[in-house]
């Protein structure tokens, strides 16, 4: 029977994707320390969920007015510790409980890539999840040595080429290599390990790759691009992926079945490919005090939130113009950051030429998009209507605040959505592939020259 997938959206910052979640006065202050990691790591293995997965970004949020120092007096994401760092704390607090973290493909090298990820892999014993990014924005680029950033296409591309060089060297040994005969002196079968000799358009990459398969063969391949170069880029990498919250049941729809047939068209397993949107969620034992709960979120988030994040998101800067003054057409062309976004404004709003306040009204950047808010009843309902329709295999569960979101949803919703049985109510193996039911990946060799 089909089953849910269930995310635990995090960040390793100040706040979580919602900025305003630092002024709720149940969030926990010591973001910046271990216990907090760990913590959230122990409510998310009690509920069974599949994966925690830390978004990340490579600047500060510092495009609006082309200054950070509202970023710091607010709070806005300003502080973005190093996630796979902080993976390995919540890796040590859990033992089933799949680890994901973020990594640019714009200013990494694969190698790198391949051995970080690798190692976290083994270290877990096959928890670990890459979520491969393509970095968006000109502060981004500016931190890493670089004027500005790669053209949106361009980014995609190199991308690709990317995937080949890190595919290549987690495929580099056998599952067998390994011999480990003190009685022979043979550790590892030399014909087992390949360098991969990859000469390609973006990167040149020699090898013999360092590090062994894990239990799972290699990390499971997260990705969340949702532009047309994004979507194909998915379908073509990704194991499990992200969307954002559909404006509409009928776009979900749509979306979905896209998604899969382009899945189908790559020669995957569209079965095997999992599409999750990101799902607010304020639960309480009534519908009533989850209303108030809801209430109170409500308060928190300032236009400045928004203005600031989308600024960030869509390398622009939203303080150039006035808070009701119309983009142009050549403006939201040019627009060189997450298109995606873009689109889903104009979607939402159906205005041609929306203003920075229509912006902030239907991009959701500060204030939970279309949460789903009651008792645990009202909450399932919502979740499996999603489910069933289909317009999605699980969900992103993103935090109002930590780590109270994570606890009400592992106390309230979880024990009703086992009762319906649309989710698990244990694990099904030891590593993160057992437990999302997708195969081990065969080490075929390929060399990607």
């Amino acid at each position: 029977m089909r089953q849910m997938v269930m995310v635990g959206f995090l960040q390793a910052q100040n706040c979580t994707n919602l900025v305003s979640s630092w002024r709720h006065p149940e969030s926990r202050d010591d973001s910046m320390s271990a216990d907090y990691y760990r913590t959230i790591g122990r409510v998310l293995e009690e509920g069974k969920f599949h994966l925690g997965f830390f978004d990340d970004r490579l600047a500060m949020p510092d495009r609006y007015g082309n200054d950070h120092r509202h970023t710091v007096e607010h709070g806005i994401r300003c502080v973005k510790m190093d996630p796979i760092t902080v993976l390995t704390v919540m890796g040590m607090a859990t033992e089933r409980l799949g680890l994901g973290a973020t990594c640019s493909t714009t200013y990494f090298e694969p190698f790198h890539v391949a051995r970080v990820f690798a190692t976290l892999d083994l270290m877990t014993n096959g928890r670990a999840a890459w979520n491969v990014v393509t970095s968006m924005n000109d502060g981004e680029a500016l931190n890493m040595g670089h004027d500005e950033h790669l053209e949106h296409d361009a980014r995609y591309d190199r991308a690709d080429e990317f995937m080949d060089v890190v595919l290549g060297h987690w495929n580099s040994w056998d599952d067998d290599a390994i011999a480990l005969d003190k009685q022979s002196g043979l550790f590892a079968h030399p014909g087992k390990v390949r360098r991969l000799d990859h000469h390609g358009t973006w990167f040149r990459s020699r090898g013999p790759f360092t590090v062994p398969r894990s239990p799972q063969g290699h990390p499971v391949v997260i990705q969340a691009g949702q532009s047309g170069r994004g979507k194909h880029f998915s379908a073509r990498w990704g194991e499990l992926v992200f969307v954002s919250t559909h404006t509409s049941m009928e776009h979900g729809r749509q979306l979905y079945r896209e998604m899969k047939h382009d899945v189908a068209r790559q020669g995957r397993d569209p079965d095997k490919f999992f599409i999750t949107p990101s799902a607010y969620v304020v639960c309480a034992e009534t519908k009533a005090e989850a209303e108030d709960k809801m209430a109170l979120i409500e308060t928190l988030a300032t236009d400045e939130d928004a203005l600031s994040l989308l600024s960030e998101a869509m390398n622009f800067d939203f303080a150039s113009k006035g808070i009701d003054e119309p983009f142009t057409d050549e403006e939201l062309a040019n627009i060189s950051g997450t298109q995606s976004m873009r689109d889903r404004v104009l979607r939402a709003s159906g205005i041609a030429n929306p203003t920075p306040r229509d912006f902030v009204r239907f991009s959701h950047r500060a204030r939970p998009n279309k949460p789903f808010v009651g008792g645990p009843k009202e909450v399932a309902d919502g979740l499996e209507q999603w489910f069933t329709e289909p317009v999605a295999d699980g969900f992103v569960l993103a935090a109002t605040h930590v780590p109270g979101t994570y606890m009400d949803f592992v106390k309230y919703v979880v024990p009703e959505l086992q009762r319906r049985g649309l989710y698990h109510k244990d694990y099904a193996g030891t590593t993160l592939r057992e437990n999302l039911g997708l195969p081990i990946p065969r080490a075929t060799w390929r060399n990607t020259q």
